[in-house]
């Protein structure tokens, strides 16, 4: 998945193990090995599949793609090995999962990849129309292109508890877990903005969807968005009181648990050159705790 020695210095760079461990802080190491391996996965797939100029523009291209990793996830059995690489390795990776998981949870990890790996094609339609979604769009589609269910999917497995069906339905747990989704990729778009917009002129980022839309400048697309983030932090405090009047030890330690992806990736951005380094020199970076230097 990863081409060539520069590729490979760059991956070292972004530091991708400790954004693992920042999200998942109380797993054993053996179980983190797996977590890294399968978010290394994804930034694979995302920087070689889906922003590769070669593919990323090429609609037909990716979907092609699609039934060697769907039957992987299906278990559709097949006398013939996978071509494509991506395929081979989620096929490795689900079956190191399946150790940990029950059928449910393996099943709730398998429906939320298929959504992720589909909603790719919707992003390529998109870049090779030239096209920009418009904020409702953009906002319901990026829960699904941000990868974020399935790594949320895994929270209890790593953890080696089991959400029951209707704990995982429940509409408390939902909104959570929509929410912490929210979060996370819309902080990632604040740090990714300036690393898109150089690549591929950031339409699948909600700053630019603004922008292009609602006529924003920039500044004004960066506090409305950091305003959005706000909110849904306050609205998931006032969900995790509800919670505690009924949750489970199990839904008590997943909701901790999408806190602990919140924060862990904002912890991580900061570090990760990924981000910080495509910014201008002179950006100025919140202090993150008492005494730190800004970044």
């Amino acid at each position: 998945m990863i081409e060539d020695e520069r590729q490979l210095g760059v991956y070292r760079k972004a530091k991708f193990g400790w954004l693992t461990a920042r999200a998942y802080p109380r797993v054993d190491r053996d179980m983190l090995r797996l977590l890294m391996d399968w978010c290394i996965w994804l930034f694979a797939f995302d920087d070689g599949f889906c922003e590769s100029e070669q593919l990323s523009r090429r609609t037909a291209l990716i979907a092609r793609a699609l039934p060697d990793m769907f039957r992987v996830l299906h278990d559709l059995e097949n006398d013939d090995e996978p071509t494509n690489v991506f395929a081979l390795t989620l096929r490795e990776l689900k079956d190191r999962i399946a150790v940990h998981a029950e059928r449910d949870q393996l099943e709730r990890w398998c429906t939320a990849t298929r959504e992720y790996i589909f909603a790719q094609v919707w992003e390529a339609s998109n870049r090779e129309t030239d096209f920009v979604p418009t904020p409702e769009d953009y906002i319901f589609m990026r829960r699904r292109t941000g990868a974020m269910y399935p790594v949320y999917a895994l929270i209890d497995i790593a953890g080696g508890y089991r959400l029951s069906p209707e704990e995982w339905h429940h509409p408390d747990i939902r909104e959570l877990t929509e929410h912490a989704n929210d979060l996370v990729v819309w902080d990632n778009d604040l740090f990714s903005y300036a690393k898109e917009k150089r690549h591929d002129q950031a339409r699948h980022n909600l700053v630019n969807v603004l922008i292009t839309h609602r006529g924003y400048a920039l500044q004004d697309a960066l506090d409305e968005v950091a305003g959005m983030h706000d909110r849904a932090v306050a609205r998931m405090i006032e969900l995790r009181s509800s919670v505690e009047t009924w949750g489970s030890p199990a839904v008590l330690d997943y909701t901790l648990g999408l806190e602990h992806w919140v924060r862990g990736h904002i912890e991580y951005s900061f570090d990760s050159a990924r981000y910080i380094l495509a910014w201008p020199e002179d950006t100025k970076w919140p202090a993150r705790r008492a005494g730190a230097r800004g970044r």
